[in-house]
């Protein structure tokens, strides 16, 4: 019989993907305007950031998966990455979201060290925060539940990013210049003064630790390997992983599926200022248009990620996904199509970001149930390395997606200094802005959906394996 995980351990789980996704989200949809309209580098000099500097994070996240499989500590294997690096994490990110006074070569060498360095630092928290779900639970139920935990948390913290981050930044323009409060009050993006970016997002690596050290407090490890790993090969774990057809299927569709959100996500601000140019600020809050955009998404993710558990229990977490992001492609191609009107885009942002929000917690499910399915095969419960490469997929996807995003503005003629001026872009931008919003996602979608259609663990088969699971160890 497996242990059944209470409500305060599940909160537990879920708040440090709510940390994780504070800073998350600030990369994947404020850096681009951060270091193009803020910092003050091209598009494409900082596409070509992007793209080095997450692939090669990407990769260095297998090598935190091993590390982690082989850590030997009195809090486990996982959880105590989430108490050793929760302050360099928040720190970090004030570092990474400073402008020092350099010349445009030192700006340069000086963005491309610290975010490589953010991103390095997130992966040594949340690769082992990401592999603590399977060493929480063997049950597939119980993992289906705490991945549904982990994704509506995620959410959530998304959420109080974007209701906090572009009102501190105003607060801090306003108290560091007050000149910046007249300009917040008629720009419809956040200021652009970098010493308030740098401390707003200081005030939400405050809470980032916070949500860290809780997450670390309240959860427990309780699934152990079946045979000893004294003599575990790092050799032999990567020959397996690379050998492993039902791993690459789901890197595959989980890395179409992370790059649709990240090609949405990241352009969605340059979209609004440029094509829908509605110049509001909502009273009492200082949220722009961009960021109600936002907001509306990460309410629908979250519906998505409540309603996914029931929606897969019913008809199965591969047949879910299938239908839920060919649908969100649907509606992308839509969302191109409706006319330059809030309702209909607020609309088409709420219906594209409730199918979104079914695949995620069903991604990490299923990593979890590679983890069995190759313990079967192998004997070897290789969690870490396993999910490090579900971590590696999002940061491939998002790497890819923020890269491209800047490459494509850049060919697309984007003006950094029309920019700076607060000038419109011109029309080819404008139309290329408009495809990266709709069209480029949608193609994403049938990529997921193709990828998604090979995979061969299903439910009955994932079922199979825990029974048999249980039986070997209950007879150790």
């Amino acid at each position: 019989m497996t242990e059944k995980i209470r409500l305060r351990e599940k909160i537990g789980y879920g708040l440090g993907d709510a940390a994780s996704s504070m800073f998350w989200k600030i990369f994947g949809m404020y850096a681009a305007f951060f270091y193009t309209d803020v910092f003050g580098i091209d598009a494409k000099v900082a596409g070509i950031m992007f793209l080095a500097a997450r692939l090669f994070d990407s990769f260095f996240d297998v090598g935190v998966g091993i590390v982690a499989d082989r850590t030997r500590s009195r809090y486990g294997k996982y959880r105590p990455y989430l108490l050793w690096f929760a302050v360099p994490f928040a720190v970090m990110g004030v570092v990474t979201f400073f402008v020092p006074e350099f010349g445009a070569t030192g700006k340069i060498i000086y963005a491309c060290i610290t975010y490589l360095a953010m991103m390095l630092v997130y992966s040594i928290i949340n690769v082992p925060y990401a592999s603590l779900l399977g060493a929480m639970s063997a049950d597939p139920k119980e993992r289906n539940s705490l991945s549904s935990y982990r994704m509506a948390f995620a959410f959530i913290g998304s959420f109080v990013t974007f209701m906090l981050l572009q009102p501190l930044i105003d607060f801090f323009a306003g108290k560091l210049n007050p000149e910046n409060v007249a300009q917040a009050a008629e720009n419809v993006s956040v200021s652009t003064l970098p010493m308030a970016w740098t401390l707003g997002v200081g005030a939400i690596g405050i809470i980032c630790i916070a949500l860290f050290l809780l997450s670390f407090s309240w959860t427990k490890e309780r699934v152990q390997q079946i045979e000893t790993e004294e003599n575990a090969s790092i050799k032999e774990d990567l020959l397996q992983l690379l050998q492993n057809s039902t791993w690459w299927i789901l890197v595959a569709a989980g890395l179409a599926a992370l790059l649709f959100n990240a090609v949405r996500d990241g352009v969605a601000i340059y979209f609004f200022r440029d094509y829908v140019s509605i110049n509001y600020k909502m009273a009492g809050t200082g949220w722009d248009m961009t960021t109600i955009y936002f907001l509306v998404g990460q309410a629908a993710n979250l519906l998505g990620v409540i309603v996914a558990p029931t929606l897969s229990a019913r008809y199965g977490k591969k047949n879910t996904y299938m239908i839920a992001i060919l649908t969100a492609g649907v509606f992308s191609v839509a969302f191109y199509f409706i006319p330059n009107n809030i309702e209909w885009i607020l609309t088409l942002q709420f219906l594209i970001s409730v199918c979104a929000g079914y695949v995620l917690p069903l991604l990490w499910s299923m990593f979890a149930d590679i983890v069995d399915n190759e313990e079967l095969k192998t004997g070897r419960r290789a969690t870490g390395l396993i999910f490090s490469s579900s971590s590696m997929s999002q940061k491939l996807g998002w790497a890819l997606g923020a890269g491209l995003n800047l490459l494509i503005l850049g060919w697309f003629g984007y003006s950094e200094t029309a920019a700076k001026n607060g000038l419109l872009q011109n029309e080819q931008t404008v139309f290329g802005e408009h495809l990266m919003i709709s069209i480029f996602p949608a193609i994403c979608c049938v990529l997921a959906f193709i990828g998604m259609f090979f995979y061969p663990l299903s439910d009955k088969k994932v079922k199979e394996n825990t029974e048999e699971l249980n039986r070997r160890r209950m007879g150790n």
